[in-house]
């Protein structure tokens, strides 16, 4: 069987591009021929707010990865998909996260398939974005029309793609798996002198890009909350601010919280994403909207609780009291959780059940969904 995965990779950073790779890297591990086509211009810079788009990891072994597609010319997204469909895979995987690339990968998909033999699936993270404007509307439409079947990586997202698909073409639903390649789990402590923090703190996670959406001034707003004077306890921030910084760090000056919230303020490499999630008692993500996460997908690897709101597919991933918490997203009802996580010594228990929910989330079974999606396809 022959694989073509479209989509961002590496040098690319970002969950999406570290999603491709590890897909890849998992049917290589299968004995399936696959290869990556990613693009030369990702985003153009009216579209992304960080300081750089690329990644200094190294790629992942064992894997061809083309860059060919330029996401605003058009003319190499024919000509890429005419030297896709002269290879004839089997199947056409397509990563799908951002209506801004609907246009690209319905030309592609459309040329691809005059071939007769390939099969176009779209690997959906996100059908409509965090985020919706009039273009998402009106872009989406396009790629779930030129798709022959989709994978969705919370049930969240596979409503969403039902209710743009007018054909009912076979979809299923297959959560998103861990990420598994940041390395392993280790001593908190370590983890704590290796960022140079205190080890007479207890600490909570904050991590990845900061956007509104994720509501990070919900968490902030908690941790001013009285009753967390109670505990040795500080707010680790990791990542890069895709919004303005400033009014974050006048919320943390007038809610006086400045001895409480500790921000890294840059994009995470690899190599150091063990040493946040590692010395972290509890990842907290209090979102105000999402389909799903991949940040949840990181804590599973590396056994942490979860404190997340009820928004989107994050319910389904995260079981309520069993592996972590499912709140409102208010700063009163985060505030609640993380009392009572301290107060009633939730961490063990939590962990011990993480250990074996997180079996459910392996590479494998995304590449068995599919393979079994293609075959119905036949």
């Amino acid at each position: 069987m022959k694989i073509i995965i479209v989509g961002p990779a590496h040098p690319y950073r970002g969950g999406i591009a570290a999603f491709t790779d590890r897909l890849a890297t998992e049917f290589v591990a299968e004995d399936v021929d696959v290869e990556l086509y990613t693009f030369t211009l990702q985003y153009p810079s009216f579209l992304f707010p960080g300081k750089t788009q690329y990644s200094d990891a190294h790629a992942p072994e064992n894997v061809k990865i083309y860059r060919k597609i330029n996401s605003i010319n058009p003319f190499t997204w024919i000509k890429t998909a005419k030297e896709i469909r002269g290879k004839n895979p089997d199947i056409v995987i397509f990563a799908y996260w951002m209506s801004f690339f609907a246009p690209c990968y319905a030309k592609m998909a459309r040329i691809i398939k005059k071939n007769k033999h390939s099969r176009c699936i779209g690997l959906v993270h996100n059908m409509l974005p965090h985020e919706k404007s009039l273009l998402d509307i009106l872009f989406s439409p396009r790629f779930v029309k030129s798709m022959d079947a989709f994978v969705a990586l919370s049930k969240a997202v596979l409503q969403d793609v039902s209710k743009l698909d007018k054909k009912d073409k076979p979809k299923q639903f297959s959560p998103h798996p861990l990420y598994d390649h940041y390395g392993d789990k280790e001593d908190k402590l370590m983890a704590m002198s290796s960022l140079y923090l205190d080890t007479n703190y207890n600490y909570i996670l904050f991590f990845g890009l900061i956007r509104e959406y994720k509501g990070l001034d919900l968490l902030l707003k908690a941790m001013a909350d009285k009753r967390i004077d109670n505990y040795p306890l500080k707010l680790v921030v990791a990542g890069e601010f895709y919004d303005k910084k400033e009014p974050y760090l006048q919320m943390i000056d007038e809610l006086d919280i400045k001895d409480k919230v500790i921000i890294c303020d840059k994009y995470i490499p690899d190599e150091e994403v063990k040493n946040f999630f590692n010395l972290a008692d509890m990842v907290v993500q209090p979102y105000k909207s999402a389909t799903q996460s991949g940040v949840t997908q990181v804590a599973y690897h590396f056994e942490k609780p979860m404190l997340v709101t009820d928004v989107g597919g994050l319910r389904e991933i995260v079981p309520d009291g069993k592996v972590g918490y499912v709140v409102e997203p208010n700063p009163v009802k985060i505030a609640d959780a993380i009392c009572d996580f301290y107060d009633n010594e939730r961490e063990e228990f939590f962990e011990n059940n993480i250990i074996e929910e997180k079996k459910k989330y392996e590479w494998s079974k995304m590449t068995a969904t599919i393979i079994d999606l293609y075959n119905n396809l036949k």
